[in-house]
């Protein structure tokens, strides 16, 4: 079998990392002696359901087997899936998933059906209820599984500001309903806020928000803390609430500039020998020593490269953890072609913080937990866009406090 390794950036809630070289056998489990009862089980269902099953159309091997290992991914973990011909075919030529970041969700195509692969967290599809595994019935008043995946990213897609309505029938309860969802800006830059808190006392503080770990994030990072260093700053809040992850190699970059030269901060363990990569260490040289207070914000939306950073940062005693446990996503990916033009996107290995932790399915728990209620998520994305309020909004933002900016504040004053 050929295993076909590539970097996937899948913001809800993915980090992968590419494997270097051919991997070794993967290592069999112990043969319980019933493998083939149960094989032989699947294959009297198969059959009865081919023999006894109403619709004719539906009961063809392909359409039964692919959709039997959907579920038999889907059984292992949230992150693990199948792909079905046409959505592999899609992720295999454009080098990224069908998602549309507008809309906080992503898609998946099979031989009759469109549905929801994944939704990001605090995006407008996860405020409409949306959860992978949902199929869409229609978008707008059109029926939605004769569309290919180009056909229906064409239709979802569209200006911020306009919306666009789904109906679609839930997994958990097969039931039908109906979903609008406003377009929102996705944005474009690593860094939203960089700047001295007024509320700071005589030390100045500065703060941070990182949306992502994009690319370019390591760079904006630096030339904000460059700029509000310049401004007197003592302390640093570091933002990363709602942060779905990115990129491995960035955050190794991040977590290197508050933390010392060739520190190891991440490694991966798997089941298999061929999954443990070396730990991965921050760079040999940095240009500036950054020691100052830090403190980092996490949220429920905290993911993947945000659990690293934060996780290191505790670890290692370099950084206050202030808010609520992540999201609990700290887990390697691997595309493996399956023939018949489909792949397994399998989980393979567990991210571990220096202690040897892994934040997978347990997240990290925060040095100061706060309780936010969904009243604070609110406001806080009103911060987050307060250029553009109306007086309304910036009534209900002027009476608010951000309890995990304050707490962050009051653990960094005791602190030299």
């Amino acid at each position: 079998m050929r295993f076909v390794p590539f970097l996937l950036l899948f913001p809800t809630l993915l980090l992968a990392q590419e494997p270097g070289g051919k991997p070794d056998p993967p290592t069999a489990l112990p043969d319980d002696g019933q493998g083939y009862e149960h094989i032989e089980r699947f294959i009297q269902v198969l059959e009865t359901v081919r023999q006894r099953h109403h619709d004719a159309d539906s009961v063809t091997y392909e359409h039964l087997v692919n959709h039997a290992l959907e579920g038999m991914l889907g059984s292992l973990d949230k992150f693990s899936t199948f792909y079905h011909p046409e959505t592999y075919s899609f992720i295999a030529e454009q080098k990224a998933q069908p998602e549309l970041p507008g809309l906080g969700l992503t898609l998946a195509k099979s031989d009759q059906f469109l549905s929801v692969a994944a939704v990001r967290d605090q995006s407008p599809a996860s405020r409409a209820k949306i959860a992978p595994g949902d199929r869409i019935l229609k978008i707008g008043e059109d029926d939605a599984a004769p569309l290919s995946l180009q056909e229906a990213l064409a239709k979802l897609s569209g200006k911020p500001g306009e919306s666009v309505t789904l109906k679609l029938r839930r997994q958990v309860d097969r039931q039908d309903y109906d979903a609008t969802i406003l377009r929102v800006v996705v944005k474009q830059v690593a860094i939203t806020d960089a700047l001295i808190l007024e509320r700071s006392g005589e030390r100045k503080v500065g703060y941070i928000h990182l949306n992502e770990f994009t690319a370019s994030a390591h760079r904006e990072l630096e030339a904000a803390l460059d700029d509000l260093e310049d401004k007197g700053m003592k302390a640093l809040i570091f933002d990363l609430r709602g942060n779905p992850g990115g990129l491995l190699g960035i955050s190794v970059e991040i977590a290197g500039e508050f933390l010392p030269p060739s520190t190891e901060v991440v490694f991966t363990r798997g089941r298999n020998p061929a999954e443990d990569g070396p730990p991965l260490s921050t760079p040999d040289r940095k240009r500036k020593k950054r020691d100052y207070p830090l403190a980092v914000l996490i949220d429920k939306g905290s993911a993947s490269a945000s659990e690293l950073v934060s996780g290191a940062l505790q670890d290692l005693k370099r950084a206050t953890i202030v808010g609520e446990t992540s999201y609990g996503k700290g887990s390697v990916q691997q595309i493996m072609p399956m023939g018949n033009g489909t792949a397994l996107r399998l989980t393979i290995a567990k991210y571990h913080t220096p202690s040897g932790r892994t934040p997978h399915e347990v997240g990290i728990t925060p040095d100061v937990p706060v309780e936010i209620t969904e009243a604070d998520r609110e406001l806080l994305d009103l911060w987050r866009r307060r250029a553009a309020l109306t007086p309304e909004e910036t009534a209900r933002l002027n009476a608010w406090t951000d309890p995990v900016l304050t707490a962050a504040l009051q653990a960094l004053s005791s602190q030299k």
